[in-house]
């Protein structure tokens, strides 16, 4: 991992950072590949729980590095076909990722860095925060970072901020859903760390089942089929051995055993 990433452990929760403050945590291909390649480590191991998305400095994300972008400009459309497609893998594998995810989000975010805080599981945000889907100001469209942003903010209100490039704030960022926390600076870190907690204490095997269900289920017509996959997907976890142990350890009013040291 180079200085454009860093990754810290506290007990379960493991807290990848963007740590290019002085362009304003803006990502290029090499990010792009070093953020799909920590996000695939820690979905698989053992040992995690949580994984926390922060920045550090003025800005979350800015979206695109400018001197990517400058080199983008020259790429014949097989290599803008490759170059979106990582991007598009990374977005992928963090909304995929087995493990529950939260986005710090410090500052403003800009473009792509949106699909960031759109692709994890949860994000809180301080009040200072400003958003922007800036994207048609300068001729692009958010293509990549769309099925995750829009399933955060709605069609409706996508329509306005991807077609206006307007600037809205950490509430407006709040009542559209695309955050679910605004706190003042001094209690980001209590409030990221509280929502760690509560993920950390439950069943990880029951977890990873429920995002699972989350993209199985979203869109979908309640129709015969998502019934019957509904079902099946209560009988497995029922069957499971996290399943019965947690029920065991309920019905017997004692910790369950994935919170055992």
């Amino acid at each position: 991992m180079t200085s454009a990433l860093t990754l810290t452990h506290s007990g379960t929760v493991a807290t990848v950072t963007l740590n290019r403050p002085d362009i304003r945590n803006a990502f290029n291909d090499e990010v792009i590949a070093e953020l799909t390649q920590v996000f695939t480590t820690l979905g698989q191991r053992e040992d995690v729980r949580c994984i926390v998305l922060a920045a550090v400095g003025t800005a979350f994300c800015a979206g695109a590095d400018l001197n990517w972008m400058r080199r983008m400009a020259d790429y014949s459309r097989a290599q803008n076909l490759a170059d979106a497609g990582a991007l598009a893998e990374m977005l992928r594998v963090i909304a995929e990722c087995p493990k529950p995810t939260i986005a710090r989000v410090q500052g403003d975010v800009y473009a792509g860095g949106l699909g960031l805080v759109a692709a994890c599981d949860m994000a809180v945000a301080v009040d200072s925060a400003g958003f922007c889907l800036s994207e048609v100001r300068i001729g692009l469209i958010p293509a990549t970072i769309s099925p995750y942003v829009v399933r955060a903010m709605g069609a409706r209100a996508a329509q306005r901020y991807f077609l206006t490039a307007e600037r809205f704030d950490a509430a407006v960022a709040l009542r559209l859903g695309l955050v679910h926390e605004v706190v003042a600076a001094d209690a980001l870190d209590a409030k990221v760390a509280e929502l760690a907690k509560a993920v950390c204490n439950a069943s990880p095997a029951a977890e990873a089942a429920c995002k699972q269900l989350l993209r199985d289920v979203t869109g979908r017509e309640i129709d015969a089929a998502l019934i019957a996959q509904t079902v099946e997907g209560i009988a497995d976890i029922r069957a499971s051995a996290e399943g019965r142990e947690g029920v065991q350890a309920f019905l017997q009013k004692r910790k369950p055993d994935w919170l055992n040291p």
